[in-house]
């Protein structure tokens, strides 16, 4: 016995945090994320602004493939290099979700590289968000590129097809993590309960074993709310919420969250 935890010691190695202006991903109470889901740039930097005035959340995630000019990665970067000028404004991730992973807009793999890179350079967000499905060489390509302007990566996979065993939802974060992730999300499909707990036991097995970095990990749908609310419990950095629409199902509103988070927080003494 003695000789398995050792093992388990030799595996996991520091993980370290992720601190975008003054918010410290992967340390404390888990961060809420809240996305925007507009349809025009007009209308993403009123959200953008009305959301940094709002206090218990904290960070904003820009839906870029909801607009209408999703495509328009210079309109977008202006859109960014404007939410930055907002008062008080809350660390913004950029989040182009394709078709191929539940998003509203395809983009296919040389585009979305330049999408990005255009983004990087002339918008310069706190975060973007990279879909590792695009292909480890699509992949690296705008990892390089971010953190080459110093901006951090949540490289993320969703599945809105089922849940695959723990341990290969496992062998998918470490592999993530390999790629030079700052932050590994992930997000599965339950049919059932049981789904759901292969989605703990996964964020569980990977936080105490072998992650490097933050982990956001969230069963989706009315089965998997149970997993946005007690992530912290298993290992999970941050979690999503929603004021107005949301941006993938079972979210859930912003001034139910909060509690319930400070909540569990409080009672696990952290």
């Amino acid at each position: 016995m003695l000789s398995n935890v050792a093992g388990l010691l030799e595996w996991k190695a520091e993980m370290r945090v992720v601190s975008v202006k003054d918010v410290v991903i992967g340390a404390g109470r888990p961060k809420i994320i809240v996305p925007i889901t507009a349809k025009t740039f007009k209308d993403a930097l009123t959200s953008a602004t009305r959301l940094s005035e709002e206090k218990t959340l904290d960070l904003i995630e820009l839906r870029v493939d909801y607009l209408e000019n999703a495509l328009d990665a210079r309109g977008v970067a202006g859109l960014l290099r404007e939410a930055a000028k907002i008062q008080n404004a809350k660390p913004m991730i950029v989040t182009f979700r394709t078709k191929a992973e539940g998003g509203m807009t395809a983009l296919d793999g040389s585009s979305y590289v330049d999408f990005y890179k255009t983004i990087l350079q002339e918008g310069r967000p706190d975060l973007i968000d990279v879909e590792v499905m695009r292909g480890d060489e699509i992949v690296r390509e705008v990892i390089d590129a971010a953190h080459g302007v110093g901006v951090g990566v949540i490289l993320s996979n969703h599945d809105f097809n089922g849940t695959a065993p723990a341990e290969e939802l496992v062998a998918r974060m470490r592999s993530m993590q390999d790629l030079g992730a700052d932050i590994v999300k992930i997000a599965t499909m339950p049919k059932d309960a049981g789904d759901v707990l292969q989605l703990l036991n996964a964020t569980w097995l990977m936080h105490s074993r072998y992650a490097e970095c933050p982990l956001i990990t969230m069963a989706m749908a009315g089965q998997g709310v149970v997993s946005r609310l007690s992530g912290e419990v298993f290992g999970s950095a941050a979690t999503f919420g929603m004021v107005g629409e949301a941006s993938a199902p079972g979210q859930v509103q912003l001034h139910e969250l909060r509690p319930v988070l400070d909540l569990i927080h409080a009672a696990l003494g952290r």
